[in-house]
């Protein structure tokens, strides 16, 4: 652990992002640095995903909202990102594309796996739910999700429950939270340029799509 260096980098992050903003954005955005650095000696996070997460709450903090960082939703969830904007709430998951070496054979199933889990666990919990990865990876997000619930087929939600309980069986996720999943948006984070660009989950797809259909991915 080298708190000293995460220091300096968490602020070097933080002054280029608030560079030109308000005092009360440079305060709010202040707060989720110091509340990384706390984490931090308490060795919850790592510098590559705290500044991705400072990124993706700047973004937010410029648009109104209220921001807090590994905020506990329930027993065995921790969100990365926690925003709330008068009456509603945003949660922000934000992924990177790493898998674990357990996984090098079956690298895609875990990942898609992951954000189907993810989706399906985290959206009950607000009222936008919002995935965010760097530009340099795909999200590969299952088409299903993008389905009004009333539009999404008993066989399809099944086939996404088997996959993720493939990887997932503590606890088994429900079918139902899986028909009422519910993808806001996704953001693309530009790390070396300190921003987060929001684009729906209608919009992405169509963007990545011809490269998923390149990899054959089923999704």
């Amino acid at each position: 652990m080298d708190l000293e260096k995460f220091t300096e980098d968490v602020y070097t992050v933080t002054e280029k992002l608030t560079r030109d903003q308000t005092p009360e954005i440079k305060s709010k955005t202040n707060f989720v640095r110091e509340r990384l650095i706390e984490l931090y000696k308490k060795n919850v996070v790592k510098i590559n995903h705290s500044v991705l997460e400072i990124i993706c709450a700047s973004n937010l903090i410029s648009r109104g909202y209220a921001v807090d960082v590994e905020k506990q939703l329930s027993n065995i969830l921790v969100c990365d990102v926690f925003a709330t904007k008068g009456d509603g709430t945003l949660i922000l998951e934000i992924e990177t594309g790493f898998t674990p070496p357990d996984h090098a054979l079956d690298t895609i199933d875990y990942y898609v796996a992951r954000i189907s889990s993810k989706i399906a666990r985290y959206s009950k919990h607000c009222s936008k739910f919002a995935l965010a990865t760097p530009v340099v990876g795909i999200l590969p997000v299952p088409k299903l999700f993008l389905k009004p619930p009333k539009d999404r087929k008993s066989e399809e939600v099944q086939k996404i429950k088997l996959l993720v309980d493939r990887f997932y069986k503590n606890p088994p996720i429900e079918p139902e939270d899986i028909l009422n999943a519910h993808l806001h948006s996704i953001y693309l984070i530009n790390i070396d340029k300190g921003f987060a660009k929001q684009l729906d989950p209608y919009t992405y797809l169509e963007l990545t799509g011809k490269l998923q259909d390149a990899s054959e991915l089923d999704l």
